[in-house]
Formats: structure tokens, C-alpha cells, sequence
């Protein structure tokens, strides 16, 4: 046995159901203080995302998404391709002059398009999990962001979304990315500069659906 099997087997031991050694500790924990939201979920998370830079869209239904990702592309002369999560891979991108694919992003890709797991209005930030069907690579690479979030997956805290997350996988993805408004750094010179190692632009494109 290796010294590694060694310390998981000892790990392994001690924790005979981990599962309930969890919950037993944050139900022992309860949350601290939390500031009190004045507007509703969705209000208080646009306003939060756009103090952010994003960018924040409207959409009715699914359908309106591949016009309004079109309109958002060619205001910025951006160019009209990318790449998508398979889950909404099935969008008429066609219809509104876009080529997308349903694959992980690269490094060519100058627009990559995601779902969301869940959003915080207190941070305006999003949640995202990697998986097959969920690459992180659409939403690092590319220079362009676009997510798109049904508005009742809005949550109003972070312990809120990790709740969320424990109650729908049994366990955690490998990664969990937290988004809040495009990439930026102040370590040059202390100036504000969006870009600098992830993307420029982000659009969050809300579905009331």
C-alpha cells in the first residue's frame, strides 16, 4: 500500500459517513449576519451585475436568445461565431446569421456561450460548474462571455448557492467558478484594466422563462 492509499485509507477510518459528519457541522454552525436585500431577486442582481461591467439583457423566452446575442455581437463588431454548452447548443442560432458550436472553447474562439448553475443578487455573481456538458473553457477563454440565467435560479446569498449545490449533486464538480463581471486586475500601477486574464466582456443574458 502506498503512503498515499495510507493516509486516505486512515481518512477513510475516521469519517465512517461523511456525508451526515457535514451536515451535522453546518447545522451546528448557523450563518452569520447577512444584509437584508430591498429589492427582489432579480432586480437586486441586475443591479449588482451591471455596478460590475456586465452587461445585462432581457429575454421573454429562449427563442429571443439568438437575436439579442446577434444584436449584442454586431454593436461591438464582434465577430458572429463561438462556441456553446451543448445544453443550448439546439437554439436557432442559424436563423439569426450566428455560427456557434456546441463544443469546449479553444483558444481561437473570440465568443464563448454557457448556461448557469445558479446566481447570487447579493454579489451579482454567477455560479458555474465544470462538467462534460459544462466545460469552464466557454467562459475563460474566450474574450466574450455569454450566460445565460432563468431568472428563478437567482439566489439571494453565496450560502444560498451552496445549499443549492448540495441539495442537487450528490457531490461537487472538480471546479466551481465563481463570475463577478468581467476579468480584471489593479496590479499594474493600481489602474483597473478588464481582460487582463480571462474575458473582457461579459453578457448576461436573463430568462424569464
Amino acid at each position: 500500500m502506498s503512503a498515499r492509499e495510507r493516509i486516505l485509507a486512515r481518512i477513510g477510518a475516521t469519517l465512517s459517513n461523511p456525508d451526515a459528519e457535514i451536515d451535522a457541522y453546518l447545522a451546528g454552525h448557523p450563518r452569520g449576519p447577512a444584509p437584508a436585500l430591498r429589492d427582489n431577486l432579480i432586480t437586486h442582481f441586475r443591479e449588482r451585475a451591471l455596478q460590475l461591467s456586465s452587461d445585462v439583457f432581457e429575454a421573454a423566452h429562449p427563442g429571443e436568445i439568438p437575436t439579442l446575442v446577434a444584436h449584442y455581437l454586431a454593436e461591438r463588431g464582434l465577430p458572429p461565431r463561438g462556441a456553446c454548452w451543448p445544453a443550448i447548443g439546439s437554439l436557432a442560432w442559424g436563423e439569426a446569421n450566428l455560427e456557434i458550436a456546441v463544443r469546449g472553447a479553444n483558444s481561437q474562439d473570440m465568443v464563448g456561450i454557457t448556461g448557469t448553475f445558479c446566481a447570487i443578487a447579493e454579489t451579482g455573481t454567477l455560479m458555474m460548474l465544470s462538467g462534460p456538458e459544462t466545460p469552464p473553457s466557454n467562459s475563460l477563454l474566450p474574450e466574450t462571455h455569454i450566460a445565460i440565467l432563468n431568472t428563478r435560479r437567482i439566489v439571494a446569498s453565496m450560502e444560498d448557492a451552496w445549499d443549492l449545490l448540495r441539495k442537487e449533486h450528490k457531490a461537487p464538480p472538480r471546479a466551481v467558478n465563481f463570475i463577478s463581471g468581467p476579468s480584471r486586475t489593479a496590479d499594474i500601477e493600481q489602474t483597473v484594466t478588464l481582460g487582463a486574464h480571462g474575458p473582457y466582456r461579459v453578457l448576461i443574458i436573463l430568462v424569464n422563462a
